[in-house]
Protein backbone atom coordinates (compact mmCIF):
# COMPACT_ATOMS: atom_id res chain seq x y z
CA UNK A 1 0.00 0.00 0.00
CA UNK A 2 1.34 3.44 -0.92
CA UNK A 3 2.14 5.54 2.19
CA UNK A 4 0.42 8.89 2.61
CA UNK A 5 1.18 12.11 4.47
CA UNK A 6 -0.65 15.37 5.08
CA UNK A 7 0.22 19.06 5.16
CA UNK A 8 -1.48 21.50 7.55
CA UNK A 9 -1.01 25.20 8.12
CA UNK A 10 -0.62 26.62 11.65
CA UNK A 11 -3.88 28.08 13.00
CA UNK A 12 -3.83 31.60 14.40
CA UNK A 13 -7.25 31.90 16.05
CA UNK A 14 -9.24 29.71 18.45
CA UNK A 15 -11.72 28.96 15.68
CA UNK A 16 -8.93 27.86 13.33
CA UNK A 17 -7.38 25.74 16.09
CA UNK A 18 -10.63 23.88 16.66
CA UNK A 19 -11.05 23.41 12.89
CA UNK A 20 -7.59 21.85 12.66
CA UNK A 21 -8.27 19.59 15.64
CA UNK A 22 -11.45 18.29 14.00
CA UNK A 23 -9.56 17.68 10.75
CA UNK A 24 -6.68 15.91 12.49
CA UNK A 25 -9.03 13.65 14.44
CA UNK A 26 -10.60 12.52 11.15
CA UNK A 27 -7.45 12.20 9.03
CA UNK A 28 -5.27 10.46 11.62
CA UNK A 29 -7.41 7.35 11.03
CA UNK A 30 -5.56 7.01 7.70
CA UNK A 31 -2.26 6.41 9.57
CA UNK A 32 -0.10 9.03 7.81
CA UNK A 33 3.66 8.57 7.68
CA UNK A 34 4.00 12.17 8.86
CA UNK A 35 2.07 15.42 8.99
CA UNK A 36 3.88 18.62 8.06
CA UNK A 37 3.18 22.16 9.25
CA UNK A 38 3.86 25.14 7.00
CA UNK A 39 6.07 28.04 8.01
CA UNK A 40 3.41 30.72 7.55
CA UNK A 41 1.30 31.09 4.42
CA UNK A 42 2.45 33.66 1.90
CA UNK A 43 5.52 34.58 3.91
CA UNK A 44 3.59 35.93 6.91
CA UNK A 45 5.36 36.05 10.25
CA UNK A 46 5.38 32.71 12.01
CA UNK A 47 5.89 31.36 15.57
CA UNK A 48 2.61 29.44 15.26
CA UNK A 49 4.41 26.54 13.60
CA UNK A 50 6.27 25.21 16.68
CA UNK A 51 3.16 25.15 18.86
CA UNK A 52 1.23 23.32 16.13
CA UNK A 53 4.02 20.76 15.72
CA UNK A 54 4.07 20.28 19.49
CA UNK A 55 0.31 19.62 19.64
CA UNK A 56 0.39 17.20 16.70
CA UNK A 57 3.20 15.23 18.31
CA UNK A 58 2.17 15.32 21.97
CA UNK A 59 -1.65 15.42 21.86
CA UNK A 60 -2.39 13.56 18.63
CA UNK A 61 0.68 11.27 18.70
CA UNK A 62 1.47 11.99 15.06
CA UNK A 63 4.87 12.48 13.47
CA UNK A 64 4.65 16.28 13.26
CA UNK A 65 7.22 17.71 10.86
CA UNK A 66 7.96 21.46 10.65
CA UNK A 67 8.53 23.45 7.51
CA UNK A 68 11.52 25.74 7.89
CA UNK A 69 12.13 28.74 5.65
CA UNK A 70 15.38 30.68 5.48
CA UNK A 71 13.98 33.81 3.82
CA UNK A 72 14.34 36.83 6.12
CA UNK A 73 15.83 34.84 9.00
CA UNK A 74 19.26 34.99 10.63
CA UNK A 75 21.46 31.97 11.23
CA UNK A 76 20.86 32.32 14.96
CA UNK A 77 17.06 32.36 14.55
CA UNK A 78 17.19 29.25 12.38
CA UNK A 79 19.60 27.60 14.85
CA UNK A 80 17.16 28.26 17.71
CA UNK A 81 14.25 26.77 15.76
CA UNK A 82 16.24 23.66 14.86
CA UNK A 83 17.22 23.16 18.50
CA UNK A 84 13.58 23.61 19.55
CA UNK A 85 12.37 21.05 17.03
CA UNK A 86 15.09 18.62 18.08
CA UNK A 87 13.98 19.03 21.72
CA UNK A 88 10.40 18.28 20.63
CA UNK A 89 11.58 14.97 19.21
CA UNK A 90 11.48 15.94 15.53
CA UNK A 91 13.87 14.03 13.31
CA UNK A 92 12.52 15.35 10.02
CA UNK A 93 12.18 18.84 8.55
CA UNK A 94 10.95 20.37 5.29
CA UNK A 95 13.57 22.93 4.23
CA UNK A 96 12.37 25.69 1.89
CA UNK A 97 13.54 29.08 0.71
CA UNK A 98 10.09 30.54 1.31
CA UNK A 99 8.84 34.06 0.70
CA UNK A 100 10.10 37.22 2.37
CA UNK A 101 7.84 37.85 5.40
CA UNK A 102 5.56 40.84 4.91
CA UNK A 103 7.08 44.04 6.26
CA UNK A 104 10.65 42.74 6.12
CA UNK A 105 13.19 44.28 3.79
CA UNK A 106 16.23 42.02 4.25
CA UNK A 107 16.72 38.69 2.54
CA UNK A 108 18.21 36.89 5.53
CA UNK A 109 21.56 35.22 6.14
CA UNK A 110 20.76 32.21 3.93
CA UNK A 111 19.51 33.08 0.48
CA UNK A 112 18.59 29.72 -1.07
CA UNK A 113 17.09 26.45 0.10
CA UNK A 114 20.39 24.74 -0.76
CA UNK A 115 22.10 27.06 1.74
CA UNK A 116 19.52 26.09 4.39
CA UNK A 117 20.03 22.37 3.73
CA UNK A 118 23.80 22.77 4.05
CA UNK A 119 23.35 24.78 7.28
CA UNK A 120 21.12 22.08 8.84
CA UNK A 121 23.66 19.41 7.93
CA UNK A 122 26.53 21.48 9.39
CA UNK A 123 24.61 22.09 12.63
CA UNK A 124 23.02 18.68 13.19
CA UNK A 125 24.74 16.17 10.96
CA UNK A 126 22.38 13.36 9.99
CA UNK A 127 19.88 13.90 12.82
CA UNK A 128 17.20 15.35 10.54
CA UNK A 129 15.76 13.76 7.45
CA UNK A 130 15.52 16.78 5.15
CA UNK A 131 12.77 17.18 2.58
CA UNK A 132 12.96 19.94 -0.03
CA UNK A 133 10.46 21.27 -2.52
CA UNK A 134 10.44 20.87 -6.30
CA UNK A 135 8.26 21.97 -9.21
CA UNK A 136 7.26 19.50 -11.94
CA UNK A 137 5.83 22.41 -13.95
CA UNK A 138 8.71 24.80 -13.12
CA UNK A 139 9.11 27.30 -10.29
CA UNK A 140 7.38 30.55 -11.30
CA UNK A 141 10.60 32.52 -10.71
CA UNK A 142 12.94 30.17 -12.58
CA UNK A 143 14.67 31.39 -15.74
CA UNK A 144 13.71 28.20 -17.55
CA UNK A 145 12.96 24.55 -16.82
CA UNK A 146 16.58 23.40 -17.14
CA UNK A 147 17.78 26.06 -14.70
CA UNK A 148 15.01 24.97 -12.34
CA UNK A 149 16.24 21.36 -12.52
CA UNK A 150 19.78 22.47 -11.76
CA UNK A 151 18.59 24.38 -8.68
CA UNK A 152 16.76 21.27 -7.55
CA UNK A 153 19.90 19.16 -7.93
CA UNK A 154 21.84 21.74 -5.89
CA UNK A 155 19.42 21.22 -3.00
CA UNK A 156 19.78 17.46 -3.21
CA UNK A 157 23.58 17.69 -3.46
CA UNK A 158 23.62 19.93 -0.36
CA UNK A 159 22.30 17.02 1.68
CA UNK A 160 18.54 16.65 1.20
CA UNK A 161 17.12 13.13 1.58
CA UNK A 162 13.98 13.48 -0.50
CA UNK A 163 11.67 15.99 -2.13
CA UNK A 164 7.97 16.87 -2.17
CA UNK A 165 6.55 18.41 -5.33
CA UNK A 166 4.26 21.35 -5.80
CA UNK A 167 0.78 20.10 -6.62
CA UNK A 168 -0.17 19.41 -10.23
CA UNK A 169 -3.08 17.91 -12.17
CA UNK A 170 -1.07 16.37 -15.00
CA UNK A 171 0.63 13.13 -13.97
CA UNK A 172 2.81 13.27 -17.11
CA UNK A 173 4.45 16.43 -15.74
CA UNK A 174 5.45 14.55 -12.58
CA UNK A 175 6.81 11.49 -14.39
CA UNK A 176 8.75 13.65 -16.85
CA UNK A 177 10.26 15.67 -13.98
CA UNK A 178 11.35 12.49 -12.19
CA UNK A 179 12.93 11.14 -15.39
CA UNK A 180 14.79 14.44 -15.91
CA UNK A 181 15.98 14.45 -12.29
CA UNK A 182 17.22 10.86 -12.59
CA UNK A 183 19.19 11.78 -15.71
CA UNK A 184 20.88 14.53 -13.66
CA UNK A 185 21.88 11.98 -11.07
CA UNK A 186 19.20 12.58 -8.44
CA UNK A 187 18.26 9.15 -7.09
CA UNK A 188 16.36 10.25 -3.96
CA UNK A 189 12.58 9.77 -3.55
CA UNK A 190 10.43 12.46 -5.19
CA UNK A 191 7.04 12.50 -3.49
CA UNK A 192 4.12 13.95 -5.47
CA UNK A 193 2.14 16.69 -3.74
CA UNK A 194 -1.62 16.29 -4.21
CA UNK A 195 -4.15 19.11 -3.83
CA UNK A 196 -7.75 17.91 -3.40
CA UNK A 197 -10.13 20.50 -4.83
CA UNK A 198 -12.40 22.22 -2.30
CA UNK A 199 -12.83 25.72 -3.73
CA UNK A 200 -12.12 26.05 -7.45
CA UNK A 201 -11.93 29.87 -7.50
CA UNK A 202 -9.41 29.77 -4.67
CA UNK A 203 -7.48 27.02 -6.41
CA UNK A 204 -7.18 29.14 -9.57
CA UNK A 205 -5.67 31.99 -7.53
CA UNK A 206 -3.24 29.63 -5.80
CA UNK A 207 -2.24 28.10 -9.10
CA UNK A 208 -1.54 31.43 -10.80
CA UNK A 209 0.75 32.38 -7.93
CA UNK A 210 2.70 29.13 -7.69
CA UNK A 211 2.90 28.13 -11.35
CA UNK A 212 0.71 25.02 -11.16
CA UNK A 213 -1.27 24.42 -14.34
CA UNK A 214 -4.96 23.57 -14.26
CA UNK A 215 -5.84 21.82 -17.53
CA UNK A 216 -8.20 23.92 -19.66
CA UNK A 217 -10.76 21.14 -19.92
CA UNK A 218 -11.00 20.95 -16.12
CA UNK A 219 -11.86 24.64 -15.89
CA UNK A 220 -14.43 24.27 -18.66
CA UNK A 221 -16.06 21.31 -16.91
CA UNK A 222 -16.19 23.19 -13.61
CA UNK A 223 -17.82 26.15 -15.35
CA UNK A 224 -20.35 23.87 -17.02
CA UNK A 225 -21.60 22.64 -13.66
CA UNK A 226 -22.49 26.21 -12.66
CA UNK A 227 -23.98 26.22 -9.15
CA UNK A 228 -24.38 22.44 -8.94
CA UNK A 229 -22.16 22.03 -5.87
CA UNK A 230 -22.66 18.28 -5.55
CA UNK A 231 -21.62 17.62 -9.15
CA UNK A 232 -18.57 19.85 -8.73
CA UNK A 233 -17.48 17.94 -5.62
CA UNK A 234 -17.97 14.55 -7.27
CA UNK A 235 -16.09 15.59 -10.39
CA UNK A 236 -13.25 17.15 -8.38
CA UNK A 237 -12.84 14.07 -6.19
CA UNK A 238 -12.96 11.69 -9.16
CA UNK A 239 -10.41 13.82 -11.05
CA UNK A 240 -7.85 13.86 -8.23
CA UNK A 241 -8.41 10.19 -7.32
CA UNK A 242 -7.92 9.17 -10.95
CA UNK A 243 -4.60 11.02 -11.03
CA UNK A 244 -3.56 9.39 -7.74
CA UNK A 245 -4.33 5.94 -9.11
CA UNK A 246 -2.08 6.65 -12.07
CA UNK A 247 0.68 7.90 -9.78
CA UNK A 248 0.39 4.78 -7.62
CA UNK A 249 0.49 2.57 -10.71
CA UNK A 250 3.66 4.42 -11.73
CA UNK A 251 5.34 3.46 -8.48
CA UNK A 252 5.44 6.73 -6.51
CA UNK A 253 7.06 6.41 -3.06
CA UNK A 254 4.24 8.23 -1.25
CA UNK A 255 1.33 10.66 -1.72
CA UNK A 256 1.51 13.96 0.16
CA UNK A 257 -1.88 15.69 0.50
CA UNK A 258 -2.21 19.46 0.86
CA UNK A 259 -5.27 19.56 3.11
CA UNK A 260 -5.75 23.32 3.68
CA UNK A 261 -6.82 22.12 7.16
CA UNK A 262 -9.97 20.52 5.71
CA UNK A 263 -10.80 16.83 6.08
CA UNK A 264 -13.64 16.25 3.60
CA UNK A 265 -11.86 16.93 0.26
CA UNK A 266 -8.94 14.67 1.18
CA UNK A 267 -11.20 11.96 2.60
CA UNK A 268 -13.30 12.04 -0.59
CA UNK A 269 -10.18 11.25 -2.61
CA UNK A 270 -8.89 8.60 -0.18
CA UNK A 271 -12.28 6.84 -0.11
CA UNK A 272 -12.07 6.42 -3.88
CA UNK A 273 -8.55 5.02 -3.60
CA UNK A 274 -9.54 2.54 -0.91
Amino acid sequence: MTPISFEFYPPKTDEQREQLRRTVRKLKAHAPEFVSVTFGAGGSTLSYTPETVRELRQTHKLNGVPHLSCMGGTREEIRELLNLYKALGCDRVVALRGDLPSGMARMGDLRYASDLVAFIRAEHGDHFRIEVGCYPEMHPQAEDSLADLRRFKEKMDAGANSAITQYFYNADAYFRFVDDARRLGVGAPIIPGVMPISNFSQLKRFSEACGAEIPRWVGKRMAAYGDDVDSIREFASDLVASMCRRLIAGGVPELHFYTLNLAKPTEAVLSRLD
